[in-house]
């Protein structure tokens, strides 16, 4: 397996963005990047420099851009973790579809891999354990929307136990 390099957060959202282009389009080009990423020409010229010469992707002036093996490895691992706390923020702490993705960018380039999965470990959790499942997750999202549980807790808490005790959840 190819060692995923350690990147800045703007050589980050480069390779994440030529992946994503590759994905659509088989190839990209400093335009499409600099069309998706917002900014200018010469930005994307240093930028493609630099990951050339870490040997992340293929590049010369004019030519398409590709990724290299360690490349691909390196943005797969900028993919999973934006997508993993997208995921976390959307599933478990019921924010907005924007909202998360804003997040999610922010946060892929400085939070630990074990935090992020850990998320992701969290998520499973909730969703496979019996005083947890998609209940608790709809309950907080409810709570977070209108300020107050669905039902008293005490109530809900003791359905729970009851449906524990018969095996019914």
């Amino acid at each position: 397996m190819e060692k995923i390099q350690p990147l800045s957060a703007s050589l980050e959202d480069y390779i994440e963005a030529i992946y994503h282009i590759i994905a659509e389009k088989q190839v990209a080009r400093g335009k499409d990047i600099t069309a998706r990423l917002s900014v200018s020409g010469a930005s994307v010229t240093e930028a493609l420099r630099s990951l050339s010469k870490k040997g992340l992707i293929n590049y010369a002036p004019y030519e398409v851009i590709t990724l290299t093996d360690a490349g691909r490895t390196t943005a797969e691992d900028v993919v999973r973790r934006h997508n993993a706390l997208k995921k976390f923020f959307i599933e478990v702490l019921a924010i907005d579809d924007d909202t998360a993705e804003q997040g999610a960018c922010k946060i892929e380039h400085t939070a630990p891999t074990e935090i992020i999965a850990r998320m992701v470990d969290f998520i499973r959790f909730l969703e496979v354990c019996p005083r947890g499942g998609k209940d608790l997750i709809q309950g907080f999202s409810d709570f977070c929307e209108k300020g107050r549980t669905r039902t008293d807790c005490e109530n809900c808490v003791s359905q729970c136990l009851g449906s524990t005790a018969r095996g019914t959840r």
